[in-house]
């Protein structure tokens, strides 16, 4: 009896599963989603990264001082950073597909009223309202990848869409410059903004099905959500303060190079528009293929058995003090000597980019990944408030960028340590005990 019993139960089990439908996580096609977010963070970077391209030419046309346009290239990261923590609980609670588009669309009218702009006070609001609705680009990223690819695929992954800011950055470094001595940077910053409201399309129309089948893939426990404030206490436990510290660090100097290369190129070292478009694009180039290497090497330390946390954070270590090549360069007399150094730094950056993202995903409960995804981008994006302006004042104030760049470097220390000796037990959310 006992037999026909457990006979029964298991043929129930196999009916069940093959009448529940299949689920992203288990179908080929979720690589057209990595896609997606690929092409998403390349048409994100496009954006952000026009007025760093334009920054020389306005800086002639418009008489603005490097202090100036310092707090210009700031000004996006001002609500872009406090948006990270409530961006991450939103996505955590109102699903990927909605906060995305929502947030895309905002983020590309605002790109395009840039052009439309008719002095700084409506610049910075442009690039205000750019950073808000880009607020929810990583955190949306990264819960897409826990809810929807497997655990030994999230390096790989994360190294993809990450190459699409790569591609994006180079891009427009690359095609920017000569597009702006064509068209002027008004028609630039228009045409870049309405143009990727295209990526909008196959978005809606993938995920709409996708995340109806199975919910967000969330077992039911991990229904309950997490309040607003409760989300903010996570920064009380030491790995989560440790990735917003480290986070930071890594952002600072990653946000030096995408708002000030190309005009340290132009002002320090003397190239010429079209020199400038070559030197600040081949760096992301190469980049790009480095975080892919990255991404995949590290999953492939995972699949063998190493400890993902271990693994994760040495890549982190390796990459942030490859990066620390950045105080010699500003350093260096000669200029193509510190291109070089400049693109090796940029390298490290890379070497570490992904792994940040897989590690915070490693270390965070499921149900969180989002909002811990959000405090990590809040601790970069202060360091993206601080860096443009700050760089740009010791420079109006040295003469030079040596120092800025020194900065970074020492900063760069400080990443190293936080992720090293911070980072390591699970960041949770504390179960509410009720009262009988």
């Amino acid at each position: 009896m006992k037999q026909i019993t457990s006979l029964q139960s298991s043929v129930d089990e196999e009916v069940a599963s093959s009448a529940r439908p299949l689920e992203l996580k288990d179908s080929p096609q979720r690589w057209w989603l990595a896609v997606l977010l690929n092409i998403g963070l390349l048409f994100c970077y496009v954006h952000r990264g026009s007025l760093s391209v334009a920054a020389p030419f306005m800086i002639k046309e418009l008489g603005l001082s490097p202090a100036i346009m310092g707090l210009l290239l700031s000004a996006f990261f001002w609500p872009y950073a406090f948006m990270q923590t409530p961006a991450g609980w939103v996505v955590d609670r109102f699903g990927v597909r909605r906060t995305y588009a929502i947030g895309f669309l905002l983020g590309s009218l605002a790109a395009a009223f840039t052009g439309l702009a008719g002095g700084l006070i409506t610049l910075i609001l442009a690039r205000m309202v750019l950073g808000v609705g880009q607020s929810v680009v990583f955190p949306a990223s990264s819960r897409a990848t826990v809810n929807w690819f497997k655990e030994h695929e999230r390096g790989s992954v994360t190294a993809f869409y990450l190459a699409g800011n790569r591609f994006g950055q180079a891009l427009i470094n690359g095609v920017g410059g000569r597009l702006l001595e064509t068209i002027g940077w008004k028609l630039f910053f228009f045409a870049n903004g309405i143009i990727p409201l295209l990526w909008l399309l196959p978005w809606i129309w993938f995920l709409r099905k996708w995340e109806k089948i199975g919910g967000s893939s969330a077992k039911p426990q991990d229904k309950a959500r997490a309040s607003f404030s409760e989300s903010l206490a996570l920064l009380k436990q030491r790995t989560a303060l440790g990735v917003f510290l480290g986070f930071f660090a890594y952002d600072y100097v990653w946000f030096v190079f995408l708002t000030w290369l190309p005009g340290y190129l132009v002002i320090e070292r003397k190239f010429s528009s079209n020199e400038m478009a070559v030197f600040s694009s081949v760096p992301y180039l190469i980049g790009l293929i480095i975080t892919l290497a990255s991404g995949t090497l590290s999953d492939w330390f995972v699949r063998r058995g190493y400890h993902e946390v271990r693994v994760r954070k040495t890549f982190i270590a390796v990459g942030l003090a490859i990066a620390c090549l950045i105080v010699p360069a500003g350093i260096v007399d000669d200029k193509m000597t510190a291109v070089w150094l400049l693109t090796l730094a940029l390298c490290g950056l890379n070497i570490c980019g992904p792994n940040t993202w897989s590690l915070t995903q490693a270390v965070s409960e499921k149900k969180i990944v989002g909002t811990v995804a959000g405090i990590q981008n809040f601790g970069g994006n202060v360091g993206g408030i601080i860096a443009p302006a700050l760089t740009g004042y010791l420079v109006l104030h040295t003469h030079s960028f040596t120092l800025a760049m020194s900065l970074a470097g020492v900063i760069l220390v400080g990443g190293i340590l936080a992720y090293c000796f911070l980072v390591d037990a699970k960041v949770e959310m504390e179960e509410k005990v009720s009262s009988l």
